[in-house]
């Protein structure tokens, strides 16, 4: 019977490897609190940004959020690894959410005043900062947890049940929403999603304080004091060359990436202003949290394929698949783009594209020492929010009001078929495309 039940199978795996690794489970917390109410915040905002009816949202618009939400990380993250590499990562983890906790009250009460200019935009920024420093030093302490035997079920269960968790914030959020909706005013309901949301991640930062000062790291290597700066940048991208697999596999995560956040914005559109009445925003916001949780499901089965798809395969090999399987929805999405084609591409985009991205964080994880494992993670975030932005602006300068495309799709299918055919071809990608460690 278990073997019929993906679920079934997930949530055994889980409690097998959580028994093995008695101390994981508190990691676990602190990344699952915090993307759980990660996923109540973003639906807040999407509501108050996106999906009001005195908001008109256009794909320029959209792509611009993204831009200016992920940039300003991208720019000061290199450095900000510097950190995860040289104080104790539980303390950076949860000073950080700490810190999310006050920010938010601060962006719930703009918003409450229908604030919409750069005062607001900048307390979301240092949100969403704090957010990539956080979970770049979850990552960067993971495998300090547990055995490189099991980098890939350990990176199935955290990253995977940390992106099904924004999924489930996000639905309660809407949730939330629409049960107070009939009393308050859109603004205040915003609002008062958004303290719910620091009062979630106050509890992350309880949870955090919960680990010990040097359990995620970092080891007592530090970094030589004689190097600082840029020279400590410098020192973690040497480290990082040297892996060529492990450079080639972030590159093709924001390839990935990429495609995902140019195919949320036209499903954006699409649900906003096609496939439900322009007028009716809510009809809009529910058709698209609707698309969000199938593809959740499509996440969790992808993080479920991982491991067994790099015991049969091979990593390397595995995440070319990985990266080939979804080529084919994208076509015919592009030729069809109706409701439910739309939701289908989701679906294997997100599964496939999870399991990629879980093999790639254990094949990082397992080549680079903890020395430079805060800074590589911190690039590794800079590499994929770069392409999430890239490909925030084509789809912007792609996409009509309508949402309805024939080129984005394809251009993503091409972009994918680029990745695995070039980059991650074998004979660069790997000499070994069997090895799992």
């Amino acid at each position: 019977m278990a073997k019929n039940n993906p679920t079934l199978v997930i949530t055994l795996c889980a409690m097998k490897l959580i028994a093995r690794f008695g101390s994981l489970p508190k990691l676990l917390r602190v990344r699952w609190t915090g993307q759980l109410t990660d996923g109540m915040f973003q639906s807040a905002l999407a509501s108050f940004i996106l999906f009001s009816p005195e908001r008109q949202p256009d794909a320029f618009k959209a792509a611009l959020a993204f831009a200016v939400v992920l940039l300003p990380y991208s720019v000061v993250g290199p450095y900000v690894g510097i950190f995860l590499d040289r104080f104790s990562r539980k303390r950076v983890v949860q000073f950080a959410n700490l810190f999310r906790a006050l920010d938010l009250l601060i962006i719930a009460y703009l918003i409450y005043k229908g604030s919409t200019g750069i005062v607001l935009t900048l307390f979301v920024l240092l949100s969403f900062g704090a957010n990539r420093l956080i979970l770049a030093g979850l990552s960067a302490g993971l495998p300090l947890m547990v055995s490189k035997k099991v980098l890939v079920s350990a990176n199935a269960l955290a990253v995977t049940g940390g992106t099904i968790s924004v999924v489930i914030g996000g639905g309660l959020g809407i949730a939330v929403k629409n049960a107070l909706d009939l009393t308050d005013a859109g603004d205040f309901v915003d609002g008062v999603l958004i303290l719910i949301s620091a009062g979630g991640y106050l509890l992350a930062s309880i949870f955090a304080s919960r680990l010990g000062k040097s359990e995620i790291g970092p080891q007592d290597h530090e970094v030589p004091q004689e190097v600082r700066g840029f020279g400590e940048v410098l020192q973690g991208f040497n480290a990082l060359k040297k892996h060529g697999d492990a450079l080639r596999g972030i590159f093709g995560t924001g390839v990935q990436r990429g495609g995902i956040t140019a195919l949320t914005l036209m499903a954006l559109l699409l649900e906003r202003n096609t496939f439900n009445d322009p007028s009716d925003p809510d009809a809009g916001l529910r058709g698209f949290a609707y698309a969000l949780a199938i593809a959740g499901i499509g996440i969790g089965l992808g993080a479920l394929a991982g491991p067994y798809g790099v015991a049969k395969f091979g990593r390397h090999k595995w995440m070319r698949i990985s990266m080939i399987a979804p080529i084919g929805f994208l076509i015919i999405f592009g030729l069809f783009p109706n409701e439910f084609m739309m939701i289908l591409t989701a679906f294997f985009v997100g599964g496939f594209g999870q399991s990629y991205k879980i093999t790639n964080d254990a094949l990082v994880q397992s080549k680079i020492i903890d020395e430079f494992r805060g800074r590589i993670f911190a690039f590794y975030d800079v590499a994929v929010n770069g392409a999430i932005v890239s490909g925030a602006m084509i789809a912007a300068l792609t996409l009509p009001p309508s949402g309805v495309s024939l080129i984005l799709p394809w251009m993503i299918a091409i972009s994918y078929t680029l990745a695995a055919l070039v980059l991650l071809r074998k004979s660069k990608f790997s000499t070994d495309s069997r090895s799992t460690t």
